[in-house]
């Protein structure tokens, strides 16, 4: 089969869909199929930056939010230009977002979308659009109308199914977030220079928050928790791999607390490096939240970890309650709750068996339910009936 796999999105770029992406590639392509990916990166610097980014940041200047329509639709038309010109090159279409879908719909190629989150509400979280203006009401009718193009729709847990349903009536086929197992096996990785590469002590106990700068990604948190396990465990260090929105108020903080002997904040980190950071963390920390209406999927972050046989603990909201049995294989607190979160950082640190314990414990569920390979095949299934249905 030959599949494009399609947003307005940079690729690759930081955060989760963009890590579902290659990894979906590398499960299809290890099946034996034709996988290439069209995204806003593959296009003309020179066009992107005149077209497509410019035009939104100045919009920006006099009516806020009406930068991001601006932009997301200006890099729907260029992804729409060039999709017309690969058209015959390919048997269906995976779009990731709800542009990238309305692009492909006068192609040709049967489109399957799969949706990551909900568009609009968590342009309203970031702070790009506000709830209830124009531009909201016009990215949810383009919402709407996403999903009922679409030949197929695939979303990545059953809340965002259910979303899908409720403002399309479209019905969707949930598959839930995947991993490269192996991938992520921290027994076959040579952790020995990874904190030295990053300038993280070796004499301290690692926190390490992996998670895009954003408010639903609740990142505040664990430097609010963070004193009173230093009062307990002083050799310990709290790690962020990561940038976004949320950075100064974070910096803030650990002014404020006089935290910078304590907190390392390491920025963008290439994603083939966050394997090695999470095989050496004593501990991640996934302290997800509501925000406008927004909350975790099924977590790659979590996901990740689990699989590298780290002990996680996450907020309990969303997706990640789906995945994480408290007390089995990770631990789940209660969102923007700082007391839990440092009582359940300062549990695993009193007893490193229990974090091994919950640590085995994820291994093995990531291995026998979250494989990339058991969800690419399922992707198969959902190809072939857009294919099916076009041809009909």
């Amino acid at each position: 089969m030959r599949i494009l796999l399609s947003t307005i999105f940079d690729y690759p770029h930081e955060g989760g869909l963009s890590t579902h992406m290659s990894t979906l590639k590398n499960g299809l392509e290890a099946r034996g199929h034709q996988v290439d990916v069209l995204s806003f990166t593959e296009l003309n610097p020179i066009i992107r930056k005149a077209y497509a980014q410019a035009p939104g940041f100045i919009a920006s200047k006099f009516k806020p939010g009406s930068g991001q329509v601006m932009n997301d639709q200006n890099r729907m038309t260029l992804i729409q230009k060039q999709l017309n010109r690969l058209k015959q090159d390919y048997d269906v279409v995976n779009t990731q977002d709800v542009y990238a879908t309305l692009a492909a719909e006068d192609s040709g190629i049967p489109v399957v979308e799969t949706v990551h989150g909900y568009y609009s509400f968590e342009a309203i979280s970031r702070g790009a659009i506000q709830e209830g203006s124009k531009e909201d009401e016009l990215i949810r009718e383009r919402e709407k109308k996403a999903y009922s193009l679409a030949a197929e729709v695939v979303t990545v847990d059953q809340r965002i199914k259910d979303y899908v349903y409720k403002i399309s009536g479209r019905e969707a086929t949930s598959i839930k977030n995947f991993i490269d197992v192996e991938d992520f096996d921290p027994k076959k990785l040579d952790l020995s220079a990874i904190k030295d590469e990053f300038s993280i002590p070796k004499d301290k106990k690692m926190l390490f928050v992996p998670r895009r700068m954003t408010e639903k990604n609740g990142v505040i948190y664990p430097t609010l928790a963070l004193k009173k396990v230093l009062a307990k465990y002083p050799d310990t260090v709290l790690v962020y791999a990561g940038t976004g929105e949320q950075m100064p108020a974070i910096k803030k903080e650990v002014e404020k607390q006089g935290l910078h002997e304590n907190v390392l904040l390491l920025g963008t980190v290439p994603h083939d490096k966050m394997k090695y950071l999470y095989g050496v963390s004593d501990i991640v920390l996934v302290p997800s939240i509501h925000s406008y209406g927004v909350e975790e999927a099924t977590s790659i972050s979590a996901l990740e970890a689990m699989g590298s046989s780290s002990p996680v603990i996450a907020g309990a909201v969303g997706g990640l309650k789906e995945i994480i049995h408290d007390h089995q294989d990770g631990l789940l607190v209660e969102e923007r709750n700082t007391e839990a979160l440092s009582n359940a950082i300062i549990e695993i640190l009193d007893d490193p068996e229990f974090g091994e314990r919950l640590a085995l414990n994820a291994r093995r569920k990531i291995e026998q339910e979250y494989s990339h390979l058991f969800a690419a095949e399922k992707y198969e299934g959902i190809y072939a009936k857009a294919i099916k249905r076009r041809n009909s």
